[in-house]
């Protein structure tokens, strides 16, 4: 154990929570992508993506890019002069879910949450193997933030299953937490234990699903989100003859019932997803088949979802996907949160590999 370990008590205890995304940053940090097994082209076109990404980012707060030896001189010349480039391994760009948790206390003191990374499901169905590299990525963020980080060794969660509120409420899917492969020795109460004991939360919402044939076993970032205390957005497609408009219907019956930790009843927008995207041929020319990787087939269905943006200092970067239904979802941000800058980027490409932008980002509160 290293000294910047915490490990005989909790958050909780220790008076540390995990405050909400929209609440002020000291900056983001994203991992650059390479896979040449899940990114097509050598990973070309989704570094494009990922550096409009951080360009985005960068007029708002501080962005540090984690890079891998071999893509370091590469990503320092592709990247906004803005942007910090550190050098570090790993497996696969998701910082959301490598990354480390971080959590803060009245006195703005900073520690981080280490949680456990299996590729979301281990052998039983993790995306990709190994994943020895991305599950060292938290200790060494914390390690950069010179933070104490509390190391949970038996407890596997990734940051885009969680969403709260930083007023003790969070939001997850039961698709997600309660699958296999993550923590099958452990049941739903005994799982909610541990998310308030180190998110520092009163009260987690069990959303039975997050988006249709969702790579990780349907993400609660994919589906809902909070863009205020008591006030959520929740992907709903058009489309009623769809298995996603079962899954949101659902949610949505389950969250208009529901108060928060603060006995506010929930305001929720519903927010048009597309159902109609599917992998083409030219997303899956020139990528890699690799031993250890579940392969991308023409025709599978691509959960795209708006609701996979992130909030940064005065802004709000919301995926687009060149379909007439961006235009009428950033009108509707823009009247959601008029206070906030709305910045679409095209991002595609993020898609193609599995997550979308709150997917490759990770926020380290004020």
């Amino acid at each position: 154990m290293t000294k910047n370990m915490v490990k005989l008590t909790t958050p909780k205890s220790d008076g540390y929570y995990m405050p909400a995304e929209f609440s002020p940053h000291r900056r983001t940090y994203m991992i650059w992508p390479e896979r040449p097994d899940n990114w097509r082209l050598g990973a070309k076109p989704a570094q494009k993506c990922f550096a409009e990404v951080a360009e985005a980012i960068a007029k708002f707060e501080e962005v540090v890019m984690l890079v891998s030896s071999g893509q370091y001189m590469n990503a320092r010349a592709q990247l906004d002069e803005r942007v910090i480039v550190v050098e570090m391994s790993n497996n696969d760009a998701w910082a959301r879910d490598s990354g480390a948790t971080f959590l803060k206390n009245s006195q703005a003191e900073l520690r981080a949450v280490d949680w456990q990374f299996n590729s979301w499901g281990g052998l039983v169905d993790g995306l990709y193997f190994p994943w020895d590299q991305d599950n060292q990525v938290a200790g060494k963020m914390a390690q950069l933030e010179r933070c104490r980080s509390y190391a949970l060794d038996n407890f596997v969660l990734e940051g885009g299953s969680i969403h709260v509120d930083g007023e003790g409420t969070a939001i997850v899917t039961e698709a997600c937490l309660l699958s296999s492969g993550r923590n099958p020795k452990l049941n739903q109460a005994e799982i909610e234990q541990y998310l308030k004991l180190y998110l520092n939360v009163e009260q987690v919402i069990w959303l039975p699903h997050g988006i249709y044939q969702d790579e990780t076993n349907e993400h609660v970032d994919n589906i809902c989100a909070f863009i205020r205390p008591g006030e959520l957005v929740l992907g709903f497609p058009e489309d009623s003859e769809t298995m996603q408009y079962q899954y949101s219907m659902a949610d949505y019956q389950l969250l208009t019932q529901m108060t928060d930790a603060k006995g506010r009843k929930l305001i929720v927008h519903k927010v048009p997803i597309p159902t109609n995207l599917y992998v083409e041929k030219a997303d899956i020319d020139g990528i890699d088949m690799i031993a250890g990787t579940i392969p991308r087939r023409i025709g599978d269905y691509l959960g795209a979802s708006y609701i996979n943006f992130y909030f940064c200092n005065g802004a709000l970067i919301l995926p687009a996907f060149g379909i007439e239904l961006d235009e009428i979802v950033l009108k509707q941000f823009e009247a959601l949160l008029p206070e906030y800058q709305i910045i679409q980027v095209a991002s595609r490409e993020i898609l193609l590999g599995g997550g979308n932008i709150h997917c490759i980002t990770q926020q380290v509160p004020m």
